[in-house]
């Protein structure tokens, strides 16, 4: 269920694009065609997955503090947290580089129309906004950490197709002038975030019932009190009488 949640949640709720607006220019730039959107949200999805497993091994057993036990008790104090920043991008660069020959190799039409936007995954702030949430929400396994960078990279990958399929059926459209071109464009991703935050509900629906019989049980109580004690005042009177 664990994973679950957090599948679900990564994709719609806490999208990177509609919720924490990262990896903006590369979606804005490159979402002008779906054929071109789809490699690029591949490319994404790929290096978020193999990028956030494996910063955080690197984050568990190398940069927390006491992370270098396994060496020996001489290195359980030392904290190397200062170099995350450094090791998650070398991680998330070498993976892009693979990427980088393996779109080459098989499909030189998309590697030359995404241009230099393919090299740039390397310093997409999602890219990076992935480990680092994954650092700072605690993610705590190898297996919620895969899921996350799998369900992550899905979310965006959905974001710049979407975005993409509408741009290619506004070319049609009478837009106004002033708007043509980024402006409708960022209206209408701001309308999209707008109805992904609608999905907030989804995992919070069932949490809210147990303030709500928390209630009524409270409420039965003071009712049971009440009772009680206009039985002891009916008692007292006819006692007085």
């Amino acid at each position: 269920m664990e994973h679950v949640e957090l599948f679900f949640k990564s994709i719609f709720i806490d999208n990177m694009v509609f919720a924490t607006f990262l990896g903006m220019c590369s979606y804005l730039a490159v979402s002008k065609k779906v054929s071109t959107a789809v490699g690029l949200g591949a490319a994404v999805i790929f290096v978020l997955a193999i990028t956030v497993p494996l910063n955080w091994l690197l984050d568990q057993y190398i940069l927390q503090e006491g992370a270098l036990a396994w060496l020996g008790p001489e290195f359980a104090s030392y904290d190397l947290s200062f170099l995350s920043f450094i090791m998650f991008i070398a991680t998330i660069a070498t993976m892009v580089q693979l990427v980088e020959i393996v779109v080459e190799k098989f499909s030189p039409s998309l590697y030359n129309s995404l241009g230099i936007f393919l090299p740039l995954i390397a310093v997409n702030c999602a890219i990076l906004g992935g480990s680092l949430f994954m650092q700072s929400r605690e993610i705590a396994t190898l297996g919620l950490a895969f899921n996350y960078g799998v369900s992550s990279g899905i979310g965006w990958f959905l974001a710049i197709l979407a975005i993409a399929a509408i741009r290619e059926k506004i070319r049609y459209s009478n837009v106004p002038a002033p708007l043509r071109g980024l402006g409708i464009t960022f209206i209408i991703t701001g309308l999209m975030a707008i109805g992904f935050m609608s999905f907030g509900g989804m995992l919070t629906g069932g949490e809210e019932q147990a303030p709500a019989e928390t209630k009524t049980v409270l409420i039965d109580s003071e009712d049971e009190k009440e009772k009680e004690n206009d039985a002891l005042a009916d008692n007292t009177k006819k006692e007085l009488n």
